[in-house]
């Protein structure tokens, strides 16, 4: 006789199998394969995905560009739901580039290919970040070493990352205004819209590179300006991440096979806040008539954001952890993205490391036990900036090592955009171990942090040759044509 316990488990209904039907790369079938077998549910359609003997689903490397944007149903059996974002359509790579086609039909050009056409092409990645951050790793290895010549090398990059800014908020526009639904569209791709919050990543490393090279000489008007936009980011930075965040859960949705640190992007304006409160202190020269900042205020609420940041970056990459011992590395085109893993926790030692560090200057003279407030802060500030900075050294070994066999000869990876990873996560990093070698007064740690700031200049070189490079041959910029496709 059986037990209610053993009744209850036999009663279990059995777990439904899907089954994934599979297809080689000449497109036949490897298998009879079975679909899932549920009363009242059609077949699912055959997906691009290749199915392991254990079961997982690793995504093919076209498996969010052969999709087409779904049918919205029209008339009044549509549902209308409460949520605004619930039935916005969905869009892909192909559905923009039908879009492009759509403007080019509709303006009367022929089939020649114009510098217009090519705007259209322009995408939020084209905010690459790595220009300024270049400034400010060379502005750091400058104090370090005292060297004022290479204050003059950070010049000529703070002042190009402000002419590639300007140029891409002008070329972005632009794209928005000759291809009607495309500002939409940016928001709804499920690539293209985690590269929208590198708009606000790229206004953090100006005012950062403004600090640097600006307010040392200057007025103190210039620092009283710096404060008040010193609020204001903070204001835009916590509207743009959890703003975009929202958007992306009610709008898309990831399987975790294709997961990649990409994801962390809508947090990373929330990382650099600490680094511009660390440099807008370091740079507050007080007179006897000048007033000064509100030290107090910006540390506190710098260290507040910078931790928010870190904690979501941290929750996101333990899922980076998990995709990676259930599916392995990331396919080729996803691979540049291994690199972002590294900046959430290097930003928070370059800023946190820092602000401890300047504790005697944050904190007023009149504080009750002042001295012993500022050596305790001192020393927690060294070490939490060592395990963090271990961990983003874990990374970026990782990350190296996740390109070894793109060594051999018959493997590369094509030039995208997405390339840029490899260098402004890395500008954290170079900061990160500048600004230990600094508390620690250590000379093997910043002897490190200049090698890796001379070669991590040369990748930016590399990179930025390529690009050029990839636009003269029409790899990068050109639209996709979809009318011999009908």
């Amino acid at each position: 006789m059986s037990t209610p316990f053993e009744r209850r488990v036999s009663s279990k209904p059995k777990p439904v199998r899907l089954y994934i039907e599979r297809e080689n790369k000449e497109g036949g079938k490897v298998g009879k394969g079975r679909r899932a077998k549920m009363s009242g549910t059609p077949n699912p359609p055959p997906t691009d995905l290749e199915v392991a003997e254990e079961g997982y689903g690793t995504p093919s490397e076209n498996l969010f560009t052969r999709r087409a944007p779904p049918s919205r149903p029209r008339g009044p059996e549509r549902h209308h739901s409460s949520n605004p974002f619930e039935d916005a359509p969905q869009y892909n790579a192909e559905s923009l580039a039908r879009m492009i086609s759509i403007a080019r039909k509709e303006s009367g050009r022929g089939g020649k290919i114009t510098i217009r056409d090519r705007i259209c092409c322009y995408q939020w990645t084209w905010f690459t970040m790595a220009t300024g951050g270049v400034a400010n790793v060379i502005s750091s290895v400058s104090q370090a070493y005292d060297a004022r010549w290479l204050e003059y090398i950070g010049v000529v990059f703070f002042l190009l990352n402000l002419v590639l800014f300007t140029l891409n908020c002008i070329m972005i526009t632009m794209r928005f205004i000759l291809v009607p639904g495309s500002f939409m569209h940016s928001f709804l791709d499920e690539v293209e819209s985690l590269f929208i919050p590198a708009v606000v990543v790229s206004i953090a490393t100006i005012l950062i590179n403004i600090t640097q090279y600006g307010c040392p000489y200057t007025g103190p008007w210039l620092q009283s300006v710096m404060e008040a936009l010193f609020w204001v980011y903070v204001a835009i930075s916590i509207a743009a991440s959890t703003g975009m965040y929202l958007v992306l859960w009610s709008t898309q949705v990831f399987p975790i096979q294709t997961m990649t640190p990409v994801w962390v992007f809508p947090a990373y304006p929330l990382l650099l806040t600490a680094s511009l409160a660390t440099n807008l202190i370091s740079t507050d020269r007080v007179g006897p008539d000048d007033p000064m900042i509100n030290r107090v205020a910006i540390a506190a609420t710098a260290v507040t954001v910078q931790g928010t940041g870190f904690l979501i970056s941290f929750m996101i990459c333990a899922a980076f952890i998990y995709r990676l011992m259930t599916q392995k590395l990331p396919r080729d085109m996803q691979r540049p993205g291994v690199f972002i893993s590294i900046g959430p926790p290097a930003f928070t030692v370059a800023g946190l490391v820092l602000l401890g560090q300047q504790a005697g200057d944050i904190l007023p003279p009149d504080y009750a036990g002042q001295p012993h407030a500022v050596f305790i802060l001192e020393i927690l500030s060294i070490i939490l900036g060592l395990w963090l900075w271990g961990l983003s050294e874990w990374f970026f070994i990782v990350s190296v090592g996740s390109l070894w066999k793109y060594t051999r000869n018959h493997h590369s990876i094509p030039f995208q955009m997405t390339w840029w990873s490899f260098v402004f996560p890395n500008t954290a990093l170079v900061t990160a171990t500048l600004g230990l070698a600094k508390a620690l007064n250590s000379t093997g740690l910043r002897i490190y942090g200049c090698v890796m700031a001379a070669a991590l200049v040369l990748v930016w070189a590399i990179i930025f040759g390529r690009m050029l490079r990839c636009l003269w041959t029409r790899q990068l910029l050109w639209p996709k044509d979809l009318d011999k496709d009908g």
